[in-house]
């Protein structure tokens, strides 16, 4: 009898494969990821304008009460002044003069360093909304 042996082939990535791999994900994850952190500031900035339009209806209800607007955001129903949104990425406060009142929401913590174009927010007892950019109420 002849012994024949045979050559087995290893089946597997190479290392070349594998680092090639590896730099097509890095790639894809360099492109990626300042989009994504984009969508995660539009979408925190979106809490802080809920907040601001359903602070500037209870101050509203509130002049309708008192015949005046208030600075104290706890007699809004908040529970501290100033306001912390729940995420805690929004601290929103009133100033009033007169028979007038602006809201203002400012970034906070990781929101004001993600999204910077937008660090404050306010809006006024005409309804008219500002920022510190043109597109933040978009």
């Amino acid at each position: 009898m002849i012994n024949c042996k045979k050559t087995q082939r290893f089946k597997g990535f190479t290392l070349l494969e594998l680092m090639i791999a590896v730099a097509v994900v890095g790639i894809l994850a360099s492109i990626a990821y300042p989009s994504y952190i984009d969508n995660i500031s539009r979408a925190n900035r979106s809490e802080g304008q809920r907040e601001l339009l359903r602070l500037a209806s209870l101050q509203e209800q509130y002049f309708i009460d008192h015949r005046a607007y208030t600075t104290d955001m706890t007699k809004l129903g908040t529970p501290a002044d100033p306001y912390i949104t729940d995420s805690g990425f929004y601290s929103i406060d009133a100033v009033v003069v007169g028979v007038t009142y602006t809201l203002e929401a400012t970034a906070k913590s990781t929101q004001a360093t993600n999204d910077s174009s937008c660090l404050t927010l306010s809006v006024t007892d005409t309804g008219k909304k500002a920022a510190t950019s043109t597109n933040c109420w978009e």
